[in-house]
């Protein structure tokens, strides 16, 4: 299906620059003359036209033009229309379950239909009148990003990034800077977690030991201390998402390839269940359908480990957390649709990512007293470049306060905040806005890796810090901070959450917390 697609978007690109010479062409006039442009009419959001015309395409405010043609839309009769294509756990699970709570909050209701081959939500009044027509075209990310350029999707749906390749064919089509923040929404989090029976004995595995075995390496459970079986692997479609996902973090940077013993399924659910019935298999599944099989924690050379939760999801403290995103196009959508996606992302809705089965970006607070791993693990690696007297420092600093489980972490070699984190700053300052956190007293804390000398580490974790409560203040604008009280400190490499001996441990340990009293 990806190729067809594909082929749309080039088609899209060769034919921009004038309309196609089937398309019906309209003509927009200023009510109070003097202005008229004519072209191909390429939408109507119930406000704003979309023109393509020979100097390129235009918007222009439906109250201040006339609309002249066969194609022009009748306003009086306008429906608030968005197609949702990408990835199919998001469009066939969370999708429907946020378009349905949402339709309710808004006096609506919601009836659902199957139209050649997605599913069709009608938005109706308490007339009966349909409002909103809202297409979720089941697929992969791939395909959501692909519709999207094309024009045939409003929204794509997707478990992540854009790739350099679909940036390209973004920019190629006059998407500019796609996809800043502006054009992109985390509305829920997920992760890939390595499962196993609860006959197996396995409960943690290193990140250099689980790309061996998906790369075929390692075939017995012997080498690994188990019993004399053969390693059984499962893993997603070769195509989805989560299966590309897994190859790039896991096993490139090993330098190795996918084996090709591996058993592929469908889908999460059938994954873990095949999984949890074999005693001898190991599979990656999701957070999300974890099911009857047991997750294997991921465990670093010198003993750190990261157990997969809905806290250390939330905290980006697990390696393999994976952000469901909503990307948008450079371009006007219908006020429904707006709507809709701000209410996706409100904390009205995480109830309904969790019921979902996915989980919720809600902040909590972590009290000192449940964190004494942490610091009993900063205290035990005290020494020359982190003497107990920092450790010390960092105990008075945050003692009486609370972790939110909001944390801020950064792009590999990049200033720039990652995909999570930049959602996190939207979420914090909606917080802020919203007098969440009136009277209280904020404190942003950074922390870095083991690498270098703890002198710079502890300059580059006040710094980091100090961005990031920069990119909250930002995102606040005009709105007033008074009622709290924002501070920045660093601890450098004080109190690290992973090993530093591999790529994702030091990621891991490069952070901005938030702390308050």
């Amino acid at each position: 299906m990806i190729l067809p697609r594909a082929v749309r978007c080039v088609a899209l690109i060769l034919g921009l620059g004038a309309a196609s010479a089937a398309a019906e062409v309209v003509e927009l006039r200023s009510t109070g003359g003097g202005l008229s442009v004519s072209g191909e009419l390429l939408g109507y959001d119930g406000a704003f036209y979309r023109i393509l015309t020979e100097h390129g395409v235009l918007t222009l405010e439906g109250a201040r033009v006339s609309c002249e043609g066969a194609a022009c839309p009748d306003e009086r009769q306008f429906v608030a229309d968005a197609t949702f294509s990408g990835a199919r756990s998001m469009v066939e699970v969370l999708l429907p379950a946020l378009v349905e709570s949402f339709a309710a909050r808004q006096g609506l209701t919601a009836e659902r239909a199957e139209e050649a081959g997605q599913s069709l939500f009608l938005l109706r009044d308490d007339g009966g009148e349909v409002v909103g027509r809202f297409r979720l075209r089941a697929g992969s990310s791939a395909e959501g990003f692909a519709d999207l350029v094309a024009e045939e999707a409003d929204v794509a749906v997707s478990l992540r990034e854009p790739t350099a390749q679909e940036r390209a064919m973004a920019e190629s089509v006059g998407y500019g800077d796609w996809p800043a923040a502006r054009w992109s929404r985390i509305v829920a989090l997920d992760g890939l977690v390595p499962l196993v029976s609860i006959a197996n004995p396995v409960t943690e595995i290193d990140f250099n030991t689980l790309a061996a075995l998906f790369a075929g390496n390692i075939t017995n459970w012997a080498d690994l201390g188990g019993g004399d079986a053969p390693v059984r692997l499962h893993l997603l479609a070769p195509d989805a998402t989560l299966t590309q996902e897994f190859v790039s973090w896991v096993l490139e940077p090993a330098g190795l390839e996918l084996s090709d013993a591996v058993t592929h399924h469908d889908n999460a659910a059938t994954l873990a269940a095949v999984v949890a019935e074999d005693p001898n298999a190991i599979g990656i599944g999701t957070f999300s359908d974890i099911g009857n099989a047991a997750p294997v924690a991921l465990a670093g050379l010198c003993g750190f480990t990261a157990e997969v939760t809905e806290r250390t999801l939330k905290t980006e403290d697990y390696p393999l957390t994976a952000p469901l995103f909503l990307f948008l196009p450079p371009r006007r959508l219908p006020l429904l649709v707006q709507q809709f996606l701000a209410y996706a992302t409100s904390p009205a809705a995480q109830p309904v990512v969790r019921r979902s089965g996915f989980v919720d970006q809600f902040p909590e607070a972590v009290p000192l007293d449940a964190q004494g791993l942490r610091f009993a693990s900063a205290i035990a690696r005290a020494g020359e470049d982190t003497g107990l007297d920092e450790l010390q420092r960092m105990v008075a600093a945050l003692s009486g306060r609370d972790r939110l489980t909001l944390t801020f972490r950064f792009e590999n070699g990049s200033s720039e905040l990652d995909a999570q984190s930049r959602s996190n700053v939207t979420l914090l300052a909606r917080a802020l806005e919203r007098g969440i956190f009136d009277g209280r007293d904020m404190l942003f804390v950074g922390f870095s890796d083991g690498q270098g000398p703890a002198s710079a580490n502890r300059r580059l974790s006040r710094d980091r810090a100090r961005t990031v409560r920069a990119a909250v203040e930002a995102a606040l604008g005009a709105a007033a901070l008074e009622p709290v009280r924002l501070g920045t400190d660093g601890f450098g490499e004080a109190m690290p959450m992973a090993c530093d001996d591999s790529a994702w441990g030091r990621q891991i340990n490069r952070r901005v917390e938030v702390w308050l009293k």
